[in-house]
């Protein structure tokens, strides 16, 4: 599975965005409680899953600066 990349998340809207930070925020959650309890878990989702998240706070922390910048503006 490849990392996702930036330009497709560029579509989303700021309510698609949030609802996806705070989904990966709770799978994250899970499999660190799977770790904990020693299930199994591969470790390259816990990579893949903070690589998304990232990304999706950055573009929304971006669009919350263009924001303000617009609104200065005027």
């Amino acid at each position: 599975m490849a990392l996702s990349k930036m330009k497709d998340l560029l579509d989303l809207s700021d309510a698609e965005v949030e609802t996806q930070i705070l989904d990966l925020k709770r799978q994250l959650f899970q499999l660190r409680l799977q770790k904990a309890t020693r299930q199994e878990v591969k470790p390259h989702q816990f990579k893949h899953l903070r690589h998304q998240l990232a990304q999706l706070m950055t573009l929304e922390r971006q669009r919350q600066l263009t924001q303000q910048q617009t609104s200065v503006q005027e």
